[in-house]
C-alpha cells in the first residue's frame, strides 16, 4: 500500500474518536462476550434500534453461561423485532462452543474465534481489537466505503476478493496502541461523517489525508455493483378463528425465520389467485364464514426477498387432524411466543382495529 499519510491519518482519527465518540453501552465494557453480543446485534441493524435490545439482552443473559443455557423459544422472543434470527441462533451455538471447549473464556486469537459458529472475520477482529487490544482488522462494508475514499481505491467492494485488499490495508493503518479505538473510529466516521451519500467532507477530521477528497471524487466512491435481483412473493394470510382462538403454525427448523410462529400463509402464483381451498386442504379445516376479506395488507422487505401479505379474517370448523406444526391459541397467548415482524404488525392491527370476541 503506497499511502503517504499513514501516521497522520491514524493519529488524527484516534484523537477525533477520543473526543467525539458516540456514548454506546457496549463501549463501557471490555468483556469479550458483551462485545460479541453487540457486534452480532449491529449486523444490518441501526445503532438506535440495537441499544434497548442490548440492555434487555444483557440483563437477561449477563454471562456467557446464561446465554449458552437459554431456552431457544425464550431467546427468539428476546430477539423479536431485530430480524435476521439466524444471528441469535448462531450466537447461542457459538457461546455453547466457548463454554464446552474453552471453559467459558472467549478465545483471544483469530484462528480459534473464527471456528466458532457465526463468527466471521469482521466480528473476530472487533472482539480481538476492542476486548483484547490486539491489532486485528475489522472490515465491513462501512469500513470499505471509508477506506475506498481515504486511499482512493476503485476496486468493486461488492466482490468478495476486494475485502482482502482492505483487510491488508487496515493491518498497516491500524494504531498499534489503540487498535480497538482505531477500528471503532472507522465505524463512527462511516456512520456520522463519511456516509454512503453526501459525505460531510468539510467536517471530516482526516480530510487532509483523504486522497478521494484531494481528487475531488469522494462522492463517487466506493465502486459497488448492484445487489442481487430481488424476489417478490405474494401470500394470503389467514386469521382463522375457532372458539375464541386462532390457528398458528411454527415455521421449519431451518431457513428463513426458522422456528418462529406465524398465521397460516398460502403462497400465490399471482396476486389475484384465490387460495381459500388451498388453505382448507393444507390445514385440514373448513371455512364456515368469511368475516372480513383483505382487511390488512403489508409489504415486508428482507435482504433480497419481498413478501406481499394480504390478510383474511375467517371463522373455521376445525378437525383434530391438523398438521403437527399447528397450534390454536388466543391472541394474548400468541403475544408470548416468538413471532416475526410481519406477524407482529398483523397482531397490532388486530388488537387495535378488529372488534371480535377472541377469548
Amino acid at each position: 500500500m503506497n499511502y503517504p499519510y499513514l501516521q497522520q491519518f491514524r493519529q488524527s482519527l484516534v484523537e477525533w474518536f477520543h473526543q467525539e465518540k458516540r456514548d454506546l453501552p457496549w463501549r463501557n465494557t471490555k468483556d469479550p462476550y458483551k462485545i460479541w453480543v453487540s457486534e452480532v446485534m449491529l449486523q444490518q441493524t441501526r445503532v438506535d434500534t440495537v441499544i434497548p435490545y442490548y440492555h434487555r439482552f444483557i440483563d437477561k443473559y449477563p454471562t456467557i453461561e446464561s446465554l449458552a443455557n437459554a431456552d431457544e423459544e425464550e431467546l427468539l422472543k428476546m430477539w423479536e423485532g431485530l430480524g435476521y434470527y439466524s444471528r441469535v441462533r448462531n450466537l447461542q451455538a457459538g457461546v455453547k462452543e466457548v463454554v464446552e471447549k474453552y471453559g467459558g473464556t472467549v478465545p483471544n486469537n483469530r484462528h480459534d474465534l473464527q471456528k466458532l459458529k457465526g463468527v466471521g472475520p469482521y466480528t473476530a477482529g472487533a472482539i480481538l481489537s476492542i476486548a483484547y487490544d490486539l491489532p486485528e482488522h475489522a472490515v465491513d462494508g462501512n469500513v470499505m466505503r471509508v477506506l475506498s475514499r481515504v486511499l482512493h481505491r476503485t476496486e468493486d467492494i461488492a466482490l468478495p476478493k476486494t475485502r482482502k485488499i482492505f483487510e491488508e490495508a487496515v493491518e498497516q493503518l491500524i494504531h498499534p496502541e489503540y487498535p480497538g479505538d482505531f477500528n471503532q473510529a472507522l465505524m463512527d466516521l462511516g456512520a456520522m461523517i463519511c456516509t454512503p451519500t453526501s459525505p460531510k467532507c468539510l467536517l471530516c477530521p482526516v480530510r487532509e489525508y483523504c486522497l478521494g477528497f484531494m481528487e475531488g471524487d469522494a462522492e463517487q466512491l466506493p465502486v459497488k455493483t448492484k445487489k442481487t435481483k430481488e424476489k417478490h412473493i405474494y401470500y394470503d394470510v389467514y386469521i382463522a378463528v375457532n372458539d375464541g382462538k386462532v390457528v398458528i403454525e411454527r415455521r421449519p427448523r431451518e431457513g428463513l425465520l426458522a422456528n418462529m410462529w406465524q398465521f397460516p400463509m398460502i403462497e400465490k402464483n399471482k396476486p389475484s389467485d384465490n387460495t381459500k381451498e388451498a388453505f382448507e386442504l393444507s390445514y385440514n379445516v373448513k371455512i364456515e364464514k368469511i368475516l372480513k376479506e383483505n382487511f390488512f395488507e403489508q409489504k415486508h422487505v428482507f435482504s433480497h426477498l419481498i413478501w406481499y401479505l394480504r390478510c383474511h379474517l375467517v371463522e373455521i370448523e376445525k378437525t383434530e387432524k391438523t398438521p403437527e406444526s399447528v397450534r390454536c391459541v388466543t391472541l394474548k397467548e400468541m403475544e408470548s411466543l416468538p413471532v416475526p415482524v410481519p406477524m407482529i404488525k398483523i397482531l397490532n392491527f388486530l388488537n387495535q382495529y378488529i372488534f371480535y370476541s377472541w377469548e
